[in-house]
């Protein structure tokens, strides 16, 4: 087994939980970490037995792969001189600040022939996985097929100055959108949206509603400035409900079991309702295990750039529509 030689871009709050997950898959070596600071990685480095630098572009010619945990605003200088230099891309959320420069980041990806996963974490919570894994087994279907009807996510915490940098839709809301547009499947048709800027100079609170062509509905409440700490998503399904808790990695399902009758009874359907026992995973470590995976095996990333385009385009018509409404 060949060893992945990996490296971490930023190493702040979150930076410092990559470094830490490479350092014990037991195919990666994690050979650096990169950042600005040194209060930031100089202890971490040594902790974890790894060279440390301030420029990001000294360990481009010693790593195979990176994970850019850096402010959104550096996402596309810094992924553009790494994808350039053939090294494969594990970028935080969200892809960029902007289409033009995400798109570009996508085809430099092609060009280079690397990797560009984004990353987008509740896609490996233990909850959604779980959900997806009923529909794949339970249901006998070879793909991921919920075809919600109506979607209602709920995301507020209390309020963190360091994350200011980009409003609540950036910063909280895109977790959702991320998850509804892959449950969905089908074109945005219209979006109506409302917030207010409360603690700082972006919008800190904001409310989306989402019509899909296919008739979905999805209703996305996020706030920062919060007295508590919530993850929840309802959706409704024909014959289906799903009640996913992301904090506590819960979910419990009600389905309705049509039994056959020749007269046509619908008394004897049965409503089964059932709270799984999730096996308690790390989110963030499935995350770069996937990643590694994509990478050693040459296949496509399981989070796309154009996943992360996609989230990002819906994010800033959203914004958009709020600052239409508050201007």
């Amino acid at each position: 087994m060949s060893i992945v030689r990996c490296g971490v871009i930023g190493v702040g709050h979150l930076g410092k939980f990559h470094a830490k997950k490479y350092s014990i898959l037991e195919n990666c070596e994690l050979v650096a970490l990169a950042d600005p600071k040194p209060d930031n990685a100089l202890e971490l480095s040594k902790e974890l037995k790894c060279d440390y630098v301030t420029d990001y572009k000294e360990i481009l010619k010693k790593v195979d792969v990176v994970s850019i945990v850096a402010p959104t605003s550096l996402h596309y200088e810094i992924t553009s001189q790494v994808l350039k230099s053939g090294v494969s891309v594990l970028l935080e959320k969200p892809i960029t600040d902007s289409i033009e420069e995400a798109r570009l980041l996508d085809k430099m990806a092609k060009e280079n022939n690397v990797l560009l996963q984004i990353g987008h974490l509740e896609r490996f919570n233990p909850a959604i996985l779980k959900l997806k894994e009923i529909y794949n087994q339970e249901l006998r279907s070879s793909q991921y097929k919920l075809e919600p009807d109506f979607i209602e996510a709920i995301r507020i915490a209390p309020f963190k100055p360091r994350a200011t940098d980009v409003d609540v839709i950036i910063d909280l809301m895109i977790h959702d959108i991320d998850l509804i547009l892959e449950m969905v499947a089908s074109p945005i048709s219209k979006i109506f949206a409302k917030g207010a800027k409360i603690l700082s100079s972006t919008i800190d609170i904001a409310n989306a509603r989402i019509e899909f062509q296919n008739g979905c509905i999805a209703n996305i409440t996020s706030s920062r400035v919060s007295d508590k700490t919530e993850r929840k998503m309802r959706v409704f399904a024909k014959d289906a409900y799903h009640s996913i808790n992301f904090q506590d990695k819960r979910l419990k399902s009600t389905f309705l079991k049509k039994q056959k009758s020749n007269l046509n009874n619908n008394n004897n359907n049965k409503i089964l309702t059932t709270a799984y026992k999730i096996k308690d995973s790390d989110a963030l470590e499935t995350e770069i295990r996937k990643f590694i995976n994509s990478f050693t095996s040459s296949t496509p990333a399981v989070v796309s750039a154009k996943d992360g385009i996609k989230a990002l385009e819906t994010a800033i018509l959203i914004t958009e529509k709020i600052h239409e409404s508050i201007s």
